[in-house]
């Protein structure tokens, strides 16, 4: 049975911490990463898996509340973006050093897109970091990075998944872990069982609340634009496994967890190992 294997790891935000249990649970069970793509924070924890040094970034997330994401986050006043992004790469740098992608252990690579013209954009080599700090780009949250004439944004905007861009070695097996989907049924029925609590609360300021605050407050501009963009990215990623076929697919759809629930790292790794531990039980059973 083969046991090399060309990784791929999705864009999802913060839900993209479940790719480091992925990783150790692979590792665990003998297998042999030999490649790795990624898209937004799929290339971020795959450029520092690359690196080496995925143990160092999973103890520093574990420092990672509230208080210290505000801290990372480099406000700016602009019209295109929130924050500028370059702080938070600064402070991972400090314990994962940049690096040539060409120097790295294995084969690595990263997608953006390119906002003037369209298009996806694969980094395999420049530095490391400027390549996840493209890939990683979500558009008007961190500024768009300006190279080449291009500006780039989020990888997940074109190709989500970037299976069709790690390299492949003979014999090795293609294994996709992606977080980009939301369990939306799971997601409605948690926030309608809130709901009825609401409603039926017996404190005085809870019923106060309840006359101010319309019943459907959790459908506005903003959850319409971030459901219809997750949505978009979701096809695109099924697509892409159509298309692919990998091996092993770890499709882990989350309803808790949010694209900045980062003060929540032990418990998305714990998801990512659960999920690729089902995904692996599953494959052997097959092939075995």
């Amino acid at each position: 049975m083969a046991k090399d294997v060309a990784l791929v790891l999705s864009s999802g935000g913060a839900r993209g911490l479940a790719h480091i249990g992925a990783i150790e649970e692979l590792q665990s069970q003998g297998y042999n990463i030999r490649s790795v793509s990624g898209c937004s924070m799929g290339a971020l924890i795959g450029g520092v898996f690359a690196a080496g040094k995925l143990e160092e970034f999973r103890e520093w997330m574990k420092t990672i509340d509230r208080r210290r994401m505000l801290e990372l986050t480099d406000f700016s006043l602009s019209l295109n973006h929130l924050a500028k992004g370059t702080r938070i790469i600064e402070a991972i740098m400090e314990f994962v050093p940049d690096v040539e992608i060409a120097d790295l252990p294995i084969p690595y690579s990263a997608v953006a897109t390119d906002w003037r013209s369209g298009r996806e954009v694969v980094f395999r080599e420049g530095s490391l970091f400027q390549a996840i700090r493209a890939s990683i780009s979500l558009p008007t949250f961190y500024e768009p990075v300006q190279r080449d004439g291009m500006i780039l944004i989020d990888g997940g905007v074109t190709n989500p998944i970037p299976m069709n861009r790690v390299v492949r070695h003979p014999g090795d097996i293609l294994v996709a872990i992606d977080v980009s989907g939301h369990d939306y049924k799971a997601q409605s029925e948690m926030q309608q069982e809130l709901a009825e609590k609401r409603k039926h609360s017996t404190s005085l300021s809870q019923q106060i609340l309840n006359r101010l605050i319309p019943d459907n407050l959790e459908f506005n501009y903003y959850t319409m634009l971030s459901r219809v963009n997750s949505i978009m990215i979701r096809q695109n990623s099924k697509l892409m496994a159509q298309l692919m076929k990998p091996d092993i697919l770890v499709d882990i759809q989350m309803s808790r967890y949010t694209t900045f629930d980062f003060d929540k790292s032990e418990k998305l790794i714990a998801i990512g190992q659960k999920k690729t531990q089902q995904a692996l039980e599953k494959y052997l059973s097959k092939v075995v």
